[in-house]
């Protein structure tokens, strides 16, 4: 039987924002009416980040990191104000990355706040089927 006094490892919020494990958003997140810090998953940094010298961003598609953000920040307030609890799940329309000629897909993400490393809340932002 599993004891709590058992544990194998920890691994802290701030050792996953120094890892780079989860990329802070809390400035940003502000600007959106986000109160307290809010940070994403590295997949959910690498979904959003358009880098024209990226061989894997086409360039050309009216995309950048600044649009995008806006984008998954402004759904990410609204699902927040109508949702009741510690969870909530959207969708963001994205033109993928390597689409030259592609419409805009529906990226699923969730968002959870909750007790972050000094108990505080905190809300990370996060792909489906990440936790």
């Amino acid at each position: 039987m599993f004891n709590k006094d058992d544990v194998v490892f920890t691994y802290s919020r701030g050792q996953a924002l120094a890892d780079g494990v989860l990329v802070d958003l809390t400035e940003q997140a502000k600007e959106y009416g986000f109160k307290v810090p809010f940070a994403c998953t590295e997949g959910v940094w690498n979904t959003v980040k358009w880098d024209e010298f990226d061989s894997e961003c086409k360039p050309g598609l009216g995309q950048s990191t600044d649009g995008r953000l806006h984008d998954l920040l402004t759904l990410a307030f609204q699902a927040a104000r109508e949702t009741e609890g510690n969870r909530a799940q959207f969708p963001v329309l994205m033109v993928p990355k390597a689409g030259a000629g592609e419409a805009a897909k529906p990226v699923q993400f969730h968002m959870v706040i909750g007790p972050g490393d000094d108990a505080a809340p905190v809300c990370t932002l996060m792909l489906i089927g990440e936790d």
